[in-house]
């Protein structure tokens, strides 16, 4: 951790004490190494992978054009971020590991399903089945550690299940030393309800599965989202700009009580590593940008989703999900739409029927004939206004 042994000086080094000052020099740090890193990247998976990743016929031409390209661009995307989390995280921060822990899962899982696919030439890589296990495997126990977290950070927690949790030393040690006030018993097991102050509504062990549910439903329906160039990639980074905030918000008590949300100690450091992935995604769209020198594959994209699930789970802002990233939850609904849809009317008429012409939504553009850069300039505006929504629904309660 750079910043610790430079902000012991009580100098101008001091500015490293402040998580505004280090969320910016993450972005910065993890831009550059992911542009200065990017191309020998491209160059290696270009020569590893040969014939780059399969294209899938959907009688697109601008799909069929990209033949070629190589996949696994999401390494880009983890060399920049792990710089930036290196160099300017707090890493005795348990909040800044948990997160970690599910990107770097969900990354993994979702390098062998590229992998395989490379090497096999087909668009078929692990089966559905044993991503989702997998998926709500890595989930059940960032969920069930992010529950301890907060239950250290209750009444109980401080006095008799706290003493007895060695996380509860942890979340002392992250709060402020005055004006702290423990949060609700319901907080560790509960979710936060919109639009109300400070009620959490008591799931008990059952949070464990709400958060599984989150955390793989937030990676799925960025992979959705990853299907042209820059699409997935810019939409993400305004999602993580949002959640930066939130987590930033919920950190600080001062905040946290005027917004009459939870003050959560110790999340705050999450803006550090979210602002790290915005400088890597700005670092990647150099190379994904409209022709895409690589793609970022389900490497890049699971990771991201699973990114942005946790930290939700973790800010205890989970609903406010489906508004920040509001663009992929209209992906992930057209999907789920369009093949609920072809299943009812073929068991009702022996004949299926679509609501769009392509699904994902994206590809329901193009067969609208609208050029590739439209649909993705467009999304693009789309997913800033959702960020913005998402951030507004703070101050309605």
């Amino acid at each position: 951790m750079l910043y610790e042994w430079l902000a012991a000086d009580s100098g101008l080094f001091n500015l490293l004490n402040y998580i505004t000052f280090r969320t910016g020099a993450a972005v910065v740090t993890a831009f550059l190494v992911s542009v200065l890193f990017g191309d020998i990247i491209i160059n290696v998976l270009r020569a590893r992978q040969g014939k780059g990743q399969p294209i899938r016929d959907l009688s697109l031409e601008q799909q069929l054009s990209k033949r070629g390209t190589p996949t696994m661009g999401g390494f880009i995307i983890w060399l920049g971020l792990l710089a930036g989390v290196v160099l300017w995280a707090d890493l005795k921060n348990p909040y800044i590991w948990v997160t970690l822990f599910v990107t770097i899962s969900y990354a993994l899982l979702g390098f062998f399903d590229d992998y395989a696919k490379v090497t096999k030439q087909t668009d078929a890589g692990v089966s559905a089945k044993v991503r989702l296990l997998a998926g709500f495997g890595i989930a059940a126990l960032a969920c069930a550690f992010i529950m301890g977290l907060h239950g250290a950070h209750t009444p109980a927690g401080h006095a008799e299940w706290g003493a007895l949790n060695p996380l509860a030393e942890q979340i002392a040690a992250l709060a402020p030393k005055t004006s702290v006030t423990p949060a609700d018993p319901a907080f560790a097991g509960g979710v936060a309800v919109p639009f109300v102050n400070n009620y959490f509504f008591p799931l008990g062990m059952f949070f464990i599965l709400f958060g599984m549910i989150v955390v793989v439903g937030s990676a799925n329906a960025v992979n959705f989202t990853d299907g042209l160039d820059g699409l997935a990639i810019v939409p993400m980074t305004f999602a993580a700009a949002a959640y930066a905030m939130i987590a930033y918000l919920t950190g600080n008590f001062v905040f946290a009580d005027y917004l009459g949300i939870q003050f959560t100690p110790g999340t705050g450091e999450l803006a550090v590593l979210l602002s790290a992935m915005i400088g890597a995604g700005m670092g990647f769209l150099w190379y994904n940008a409209y022709p895409a020198k690589v793609f970022m594959g389900d490497t890049g994209s699971l990771g991201l989703g699973g990114m942005l699930g946790v930290v939700a789970v973790a800010a205890k802002h989970e609903f406010a999900l489906v508004v920040v990233g509001g663009l992929f939850v209209l992906e992930a609904a057209s999907v789920i739409l369009q093949i609920s849809w072809f299943k009812i009317t073929r068991r009702l008429t022996g004949e299926g029927k679509r609501i769009f012409l392509m699904a994902p939504l994206h590809h329901h553009f193009q067969k609208k004939n609208w050029p590739e850069t439209r649909v993705v300039a467009r999304f693009w505006i789309l997913s800033v206004l959702f960020a913005l929504a998402g951030l507004a629904t703070l101050k309605l309660r």
